[in-house]
C-alpha cells in the first residue's frame, strides 16, 4: 500500500472524484427505487458518504439541511453503539431527533459501515421523507403535539441488519407503526440499496488504490474544505452583528454573529425556551442553518465537507427553542429551522446590502393530505412543499416560484402525478397577481395553488411568515405573507397558516399563496 503522505495529487484528484460520484449514485438509485413521490418526484432526500469517524466526505444532490443532517447520525451511531461494537454486514436506521434523527420522526436515516479487509473506512448515509410513520394524525405531523411521543414512531439509531441478515423485528414494528406501510417499507428498501451501491463503490476504490491512498485522499479533501472555507471567511468584513425579529407568534428570536478572520462564531444562546408544541429545532439542527450560511458565504462553489466549517462556531442554551431536550415535539421543525436560516441572513444582509439579497418566502409551506383515492379506494398520503418568491439582489429582480433556500435541488410533484397517485384535482398553479416586494429591483412573484376534493380527505399544513411579511433591503419594500384557506361548499371561508387534522369533503378547495419576495432599494 501507498504511503499516506506519498499520495500524487492525480491519484487523490481521482479518488475524490470517485467518492463525489458514489455519494451522487446513491442519489440516482434512491430517486428511481423508491415508492413515495416525496422521494421520487420532490427529491426530498439526502444522500453522502462520511469517513469512519463520521466526518462528511461527500454529498449527493438534493436538500442541503438534510446533507448536513448524515454526518451528525453518524456520530450519533457511533457515540451509541461504540466503535468496537460496529461489524461488516451492520446497517443502522435513526428516525429521533434525540437519537441521531436530527430534524423529525418522517425523516429516516440509514447507515452502513464500510469495511474492506477488516476495518472500516467509511460509513454511506442517505435520509428521506416517509409519509406517515405514525402518530395522532396521517402524515404524521400534528400542530397539536405536545410531546415528542404524540408525532410516531421513534428508531433510536438501532441496527436494521445485523451481520448481514435483516432484523425482521425492526422491519415488522416499521409496518405495523404506519398507515402506509407498503410504502414505508419500499421506500426503506430503495435506502438500503442507495448504501449498498455507494459501498460497494469504495470498496472498489480499496482495491483499485490500496487503504491509504483512500485515507490520504480524504485527509487532502478535508484540508482543501479548511482552505477554501477561511479564504472565503477573510473576504467578509469582521466584526460583531446582531438582530432581533420578531415572529408570527409574537416571540423574540435573537442572533450576534461576530467575524474574525479565523471564526464564524453564531450566538443563539439569548432566546425563548422550547415548546410544548411542534416547533422546536435540535442543536444541530440549528448548527446546520449555521453552516448552510457559512458556506454560502465562504465557499458556494465547491460541495462541502467536514473541513469546510473548521471555522463555524454555533453556541446554543440547551432547553430553548434551537436546542430543545427531552422530549420536545418536533414535527415542524423545519419552519423554525428556516425562519432562523432567514434570519441570520437578514443580519449579514444589513451589512453586506450589495452583496446579499432581499429576504425570500422563507417558509417550507408544507401541505399534507391525506384520504383514500375516489376512483381505487387506496389509502394515500400527499406531501407537497410549496414554491415562493426569492429577494431581489443589487443588480437584479427576485427569482419567480422558487423552493426555499433548505431545499436546494428539488422539485414540485407534476399535477399529472398528483391527480394520478392521490385522486385530488389540481385547480391551478399560477403566479400571483401581487404588488408586494417593489423597489429598485422587485421581488420574485410567489404563486397561487388551489386542490379540489374528489373524495374526503385530512389536511394538516404549517406556514410561517404568515403574519411578519418578508423583509426588504437597502430601501426596498417589503414582501408578502403565506398562507392557506380552505373554501368550503356551503361558501364559508377558512384562513389557516398552521392547522392538522381538519376534515375535507367532496368539493371542498384548498386555496394556497406564497409570498414575493422583498425589494431591493428604493425605487424612486
Amino acid at each position: 500500500m501507498a504511503d499516506r503522505a506519498a499520495i500524487d495529487p492525480f491519484t487523490a484528484s481521482v479518488i475524490q472524484a470517485s467518492l463525489v460520484a458514489a455519494a451522487d449514485e446513491m442519489f440516482a438509485v434512491l430517486r428511481k427505487t423508491a415508492m413515495s413521490p416525496i422521494i421520487y418526484e420532490v427529491l426530498d432526500v439526502g444522500t453522502g458518504v462520511t469517513d469512519a469517524s463520521g466526518n462528511l466526505v461527500s454529498s449527493g444532490a438534493g436538500i442541503p439541511t438534510f446533507v448536513g443532517v448524515l454526518d451528525k447520525a453518524v456520530k450519533r451511531i457511533i457515540e451509541l453503539h461504540g466503535p468496537d461494537t460496529i461489524r461488516p454486514g451492520d446497517l443502522f436506521i435513526t428516525n429521533d431527533p434525540y437519537f441521531g434523527g436530527v430534524t423529525h420522526l418522517n425523516d429516516v436515516v440509514i447507515a452502513l459501515p464500510v469495511f474492506a479487509g477488516g476495518t472500516l473506512l467509511a460509513w454511506t448515509a442517505s435520509i428521506a421523507h416517509w409519509n406517515d410513520i405514525g402518530g395522532r394524525v396521517a402524515g404524521s405531523m400534528s400542530t397539536e403535539a405536545t410531546e415528542i411521543f404524540q408525532e410516531g414512531l421513534r428508531l433510536p439509531a438501532v441496527k436494521l441488519f445485523e451481520n448481514g441478515a435483516p432484523v425482521r423485528s425492526v422491519f415488522d414494528i416499521i409496518a405495523v407503526n404506519s398507515r402506509l406501510p407498503d410504502f414505508a417499507e419500499g421506500d426503506l428498501w430503495a435506502q438500503v440499496a442507495a448504501s449498498r451501491i455507494a459501498e460497494k463503490r469504495i470498496v472498489q476504490m480499496v482495491e483499485d488504490y490500496g487503504e491509504a491512498a483512500l485515507l490520504s485522499a480524504i485527509a487532502v479533501l478535508f484540508e482543501e474544505g479548511r482552505r477554501r472555507g477561511l479564504a472565503g471567511l477573510r473576504s467578509i468584513p469582521a466584526g460583531t452583528y446582531s438582530i432581533e425579529e420578531e415572529q408570527d407568534d409574537g416571540a423574540l428570536w435573537r442572533a450576534v454573529i461576530t467575524i474574525g478572520p479565523d471564526r464564524f462564531q453564531v450566538d443563539l444562546r439569548d432566546n425563548p425556551a422550547m415548546r410544548d408544541a411542534p416547533y422546536n429545532t435540535s442543536r444541530d439542527g440549528a448548527v446546520i442553518s449555521a453552516q448552510m450560511i457559512f458556506k454560502a458565504l465562504t465557499d458556494p462553489s465547491l460541495f462541502a465537507n467536514a473541513g469546510s466549517f473548521e471555522a463555524l462556531e454555533v453556541l446554543t442554551q440547551p432547553g430553548t427553542v434551537f436546542h430543545a431536550t427531552g422530549t420536545a415535539p418536533h414535527g415542524y421543525y423545519f419552519e423554525t429551522r428556516i425562519r432562523l436560516y432567514d434570519m441570520l441572513w437578514q443580519c449579514l444582509a444589513r451589512a453586506m446590502p450589495e452583496r446579499l439579497p432581499a429576504g425570500s418566502f422563507a417558509s417550507i409551506c408544507g401541505t399534507v393530505i391525506a384520504g383514500k383515492h375516489p376512483d381505487t379506494g387506496r389509502r394515500y398520503t400527499m406531501v407537497e412543499p410549496q414554491m415562493g418568491g426569492w429577494g431581489a439582489t443589487a443588480d437584479r429582480d427576485g427569482l419567480d416560484a422558487m423552493y426555499s433556500c433548505s431545499h436546494g435541488e428539488t422539485y414540485n410533484c407534476p399535477v399529472e402525478i398528483a391527480e394520478a397517485r392521490y385522486g385530488l384535482e389540481v385547480g391551478q398553479k399560477a403566479l400571483r397577481d401581487d404588488i408586494a416586494g417593489q423597489g429598485l429591483h422587485s421581488g420574485g412573484r410567489g404563486l397561487a395553488v388551489s386542490y379540489r376534493m374528489r373524495g374526503d380527505a385530512l389536511l394538516s399544513a404549517g406556514y410561517s411568515r404568515n403574519r411578519v411579511p418578508v423583509w426588504g433591503l437597502a430601501g426596498g419594500d417589503n414582501g408578502g405573507t403565506n398562507g392557506f384557506a380552505v373554501q368550503r361548499t356551503d361558501g364559508t371561508r377558512e384562513e389557516r397558516a398552521f392547522a392538522s387534522g381538519v376534515v375535507l369533503r367532496v368539493g371542498d378547495e384548498i386555496l394556497i399563496h406564497t409570498a414575493n419576495g422583498g425589494g431591493w432599494g428604493n425605487s424612486a
